[in-house]
């Protein structure tokens, strides 16, 4: 049996130190939001190394960017690849664009070998993955898939009113090409891990087998604004210590479902944010994760026990749930071509869970699916400090070749 191929690894570490000098921070990450300028310049570099490699490169209108090598046989279903260029705001250098530059270079090490596959091979960056200017996460992949209308994601607005339709027109990136799955294959993401457990264990390869489930949730606490001296604490409406409340209950909630459960209220607007007023209003984020579709109904069930329970506050509350995909299997079968890669790699590997969302969670539901996972420090992300080393990432990326070689030879 011929030895499995081998990226340049080099190539790979020099490709993401130049990539991450788009938007990079004084902290040492990146702040390139979604249809930012710094996205638009790593859209432009992006096409300009696929274009130097030979492949085509369409953009839909979301924005999606497919980068095609040509199989020797067009009629078959192609292989996908690819990730999400988009970060948090003082985000890290490899959450989502590693998945993107290491299918970059599995792509360019074929033609480098004078390669060719049966199947076409199909690099994809996705707009808009990570929500954190325009929500819900995932946007565009959940466009492509037919869970949100093309209508309903160009009219999402950030925070300055600028909407996703007038962010693409701004940096030039709304294609012509229908945002709508195509036949696949298989489909595969990269992805850092964004936890602990394969640093800890010292495991080279995730093979992701499911994902959790993921609700979200905007809340509007509405009490009454009033002088912060002359008003008794007996006859206040303040919005604020409800949010308090509501949450150490969301903490309790999280809790209460461990060790699977996650609760989260990661973002939060007082009004009028002045320091001698009792609040008259909060705006707030929720966020619960489970892989058991059971558990997220109980832990919903929950939250609105304790927003009713805001009702004796004098306090009114108004809720919404924006966000709510299921738990994911992946395929079995795109399981069973990334341990086999990494068997014959040497690598050591563990099957595991995704706790958080990625593209490839909405691709599952129109293409065979699957993810792998590599280390990275501390399991940290959506932080400045996220990091990977040289050889987690050559490995994560001769996983991702091989695996891809493998598909996209079969008949």
């Amino acid at each position: 049996m011929a030895s499995p191929l081998q990226v340049d690894s080099a190539r790979l570490w020099q490709t993401l130190n130049e990539f991450a000098t788009l938007g990079a921070t004084a902290g040492g990450g990146v702040t390139r939001l979604a249809l930012s300028d710094e996205d638009r310049r790593g859209r432009d570099l992006l096409a300009t190394w696929a274009r130097e490699a030979g492949f085509s490169c369409e953009v839909d209108r979301l924005g999606n960017m497919l980068m095609r090598r040509a199989g020797s046989n067009p009629h078959l279903a192609p292989v996908l690849t690819g990730s999400h260029g988009d970060s948090q705001p003082l985000g890290g250098n490899y959450d989502g664009i590693y998945g993107v530059l290491a299918g970059l270079e599995a792509l360019r090490t074929l033609n480098d070998r004078g390669i060719s596959t049966e199947r076409d091979l199909i690099l994809v960056n996705w707009t808009n993955e990570e929500g954190a200017r325009f929500a819900p996460a995932m946007l565009a992949s959940g466009v492509w898939t037919g869970v949100f209308s093309e209508a309903y994601a160009l009219a999402r607005e950030d925070r300055d009113g600028i909407s996703v339709g007038q962010a693409l027109a701004a940096i030039g990136y709304q294609g012509q090409r229908p945002a709508a799955a195509i036949p696949l294959h298989a489909c595969y993401e990269l992805h850092i891990e964004q936890g602990p457990l394969l640093e800890a264990e010292g495991t080279d390869i995730g093979v992701v087998h499911a994902a959790m489930g993921q609700r979200w949730y905007e809340i509007n606490l509405t009490g009454f604004a009033a002088h912060a001296g002359t008003t008794p604490m007996d006859l206040r409406r303040d919005a604020l210590c409800a949010f308090a409340e509501l949450t150490l209950a969301v903490e309790a909630i999280g809790r209460r479902f461990a060790p699977d459960g996650r609760a989260t209220v990661g973002s939060v607007q007082a009004t009028p944010n002045s320091r001698n007023v009792v609040p008259s209003a909060v705006f707030c984020t929720v966020e619960f994760r489970h892989p058991e579709t059971a558990a997220l109904v109980a832990m919903e069930a929950a939250l609105i026990e304790a927003l009713n329970g805001l009702l004796a506050r004098s306090i009114d509350v108004a809720w919404e749930r924006i966000f709510d995909y299921a738990p994911v299997d992946f395929d079995k079968h795109c399981i069973a071509r990334i341990e086999q890669a990494t068997r014959e790699l040497g690598y050591s590997q563990r099957r595991m869970v995704s706790g958080a969302g990625h593209d490839a969670c909405y691709v599952n539901r129109v293409a065979p699916t699957a993810m792998i996972f590599i280390p990275c420090e501390k399991g940290i992300s959506h932080n400045e400090a996220e990091n990977i080393t040289p050889q987690w990432a050559e490995r994560g990326a001769n996983v991702l070749l091989n695996t891809l070689l493998l598909a996209a030879n079969e008949k």
